[in-house]
């Protein structure tokens, strides 16, 4: 089976070291660094986001490797309107809940844990451990860091952030487009577009 990876970056590797595990046999980077780009790590890279829309059905999977939410949704919805075939990276030790649900082009990597009855909108990155307890709803495209912890029925908004070892507790909402910083304990909702800090966490001053 032959994936496309757009984004040839640190993240990427990750994306492709886990779709390898899980049996991809033939795995391509897309990077608009193409022509001065040709390789990451071990992976080649074969042509930009142009190119990957041109060879769109060679691939029996396609998936989006870049970090910043806002530039992975705009991607992933060029694929799809192009027609290609959205792929799902879940690597093989992560646990998920047969009650939980997955959207299309999500990633999960090695060691998270998504608890039942959870919904995982499209494009989300759930990174290396990462825990997603019960009921949460982590919106389309956004990302819970390494080791971001959501307690139960949490609630993320699209493209929004949380950041490594971040804990979240339980029946808040972290709005769009928000981004709690590395570390930060978070005890109340916190509004679209803020990032908060520390423990408990707090607006970041302007």
């Amino acid at each position: 089976m032959h994936l496309a990876v757009l984004g040839a970056s640190g993240h990427g590797k990750v994306v492709a070291d886990a779709a390898e595990l899980l049996g991809w046999d033939r795995i391509i980077f897309f990077d608009d660094a193409w022509p001065t780009l040709r390789n990451n790590g071990p992976w080649a890279v074969d042509g930009d986001t142009s190119t990957l829309l041109s060879r769109i059905a060679d691939f029996d999977g396609v998936v989006v490797a870049i970090g910043n939410n806002h530039i992975r949704a705009e991607k992933q919805s060029r694929l799809s309107d192009a027609g290609g075939k959205l792929a799902t990276i879940v690597h093989p030790s992560a646990i998920i809940s047969p009650h939980a649900s997955i959207g299309e082009g999500v990633v999960v990597f090695g060691n998270a844990v998504v608890n039942a009855c959870a919904v995982i909108g499209l494009g989300a990155i759930v990174n290396t451990g990462a825990v997603i307890e019960h009921d949460c709803i982590v919106g389309e495209f956004s990302h819970l860091s390494s080791n971001a912890v959501l307690a139960g029925g949490v609630n993320i908004g699209p493209e929004a952030w949380i950041g490594a070892c971040a804990a979240v507790r339980q029946l808040l909402t972290v709005g769009a487009g928000a981004i709690v910083g590395m570390g930060a304990v978070v005890t109340r909702d916190v509004p679209p577009g803020l990032t908060v800090i520390g423990s408990p966490a707090k607006m970041l001053s302007r």
